[in-house]
């Protein structure tokens, strides 16, 4: 029997929409940044998802932790910026109620009359965190394995790039597309379009181009070719690869991508390693959330690199946007419910078994009344 993908209905409608908020992104590992974000007292690192908002706090004891970023009076955001510090107490901007870096009440000003208010139950709330090889995790409710459980099929590969040395280079992009989110999780993964639609990509990979679907990691790379590009940013960094010893011989000629279940993506380049979070804020609108971190190296040659980099995969995410913009369009045709899929898309079959499996009615090829 021929694996189908999941309907089109899905990727345009709002109560299953609300029905992924749920049984999707409640349990999820959410991506806050890397712990290098935060790297004193008093830092912190913010993100917004679905309605909740939270803060990853460094403490006076070094400790990160993190907290629902709202204030325990009147829910006013408390950390406004995506990266920044706080100093010794994080204060409400509404009303100056204050908190320790360690999320306990601290302070209240007098004149407000909470006099014999108990400050010891009005805590920030906590958030659920874990620490993966330098980068740091949140979810609100349990269902999925750890981290690291998930990301054991590749852990071990993961350990040359030596991901708890990175450092952020530069702030958190957030990219509005007027996508379904599962267009983005869809695209990212699979390897059929690169040949077709992605023709620097080819260029640089030739047939190397491979992926695979563990049961939480999708897998997606390719191997620079020695052969020299015709275009110049592309035979540029082609020649600047061998310069960059902070990562072993091997890997020097590798993009690796890996797709963690549901929504985080990271491209491990051997100039820099960047991840990609495709927050839902409706059904037809998604924010693509990135940043990309770097080992402290600042040679010219992998300045160059990374500069390089960036010109080559502006031009492959203008091309995805305007591949998703068209699929997202043709979700909402009359005349498509879903489509065939080849043995070779392992992903997205491994993707679609997971939201049926989680949503029964993904099954239906049509929105139910």
């Amino acid at each position: 029997m021929t694996a189908t993908s999941l309907p089109g209905w899905i990727y345009t409608d709002a109560a299953f929409f609300a029905r992924e908020r749920e049984k999707v992104f409640r349990q999820t590992w959410h991506i806050m940044g890397h712990v290098s974000d935060a790297p004193n007292p008093g830092d912190y690192i913010t993100l917004d998802v679905l309605g909740d908002r939270v803060v990853t706090l460094r403490g006076q004891d070094g400790v990160l932790r993190s907290f629902h970023n709202v204030c325990r009076h009147r829910a006013a955001k408390l950390a406004p910026q995506s990266r920044g510090s706080c100093g010794h107490r994080l204060v409400c901007p509404y009303h100056a109620w204050s908190y320790t870096l360690e999320g306990h009440l601290a302070g209240i000003p007098k004149w407000q009359g909470f006099e014999h208010l108990d400050k010891s139950k009005y805590g920030l709330h906590p958030v659920e965190q874990e620490i993966f090889q330098g980068f740091v995790f949140v979810r609100f409710e349990k269902g999925l394995p750890s981290v690291a459980e998930m990301m054991a099929p590749y852990t071990d590969e993961l350990k040359p790039y030596d991901l708890e040395s990175l450092v952020p280079n530069g702030r958190v992009t957030l990219r509005p597309r007027k996508v379904n989110w599962k267009n983005i999780a869809d695209n990212y993964s699979d390897g059929m379009h690169i040949n077709v639609a992605h023709p620097g990509l080819t260029r640089l990979f030739g047939s190397t181009y491979k992926i695979e679907a563990k049961e939480w990691v999708d897998k997606m790379s390719g191997e620079l070719q020695q052969n020299t590009s015709e275009n110049w940013s592309e035979r540029a960094y082609q020649s600047l690869l061998g310069s960059l010893t902070h990562v072993p011989a091997h890997l020097r000629r590798t993009w690796v991508y890996y797709k963690l279940w549901p929504n985080v993506a990271f491209d491990i380049y051997p100039d820099q390693v960047d991840f990609m979070q495709f927050i839902p804020v409706s059904p037809t609108e998604t924010l693509i959330r990135e940043i990309a971190y770097v080992h402290p190296v600042k040679t010219r040659e992998v300045q160059a690199a990374r500069y390089l980099n960036w010109r080559i995969n502006r031009q492959v995410n203008a091309e995805d946007t305007r591949l998703i913009e068209g699929v997202q369009a043709g979700m909402s045709s009359s005349s498509y419910t879903s489509g065939p899929l080849s043995p070779k898309e392992v992903c997205l079959a491994s993707f679609a078994n997971r939201m049926r499996k989680l949503i029964p009615e993904a099954n239906l090829e049509r929105a139910p009344h």
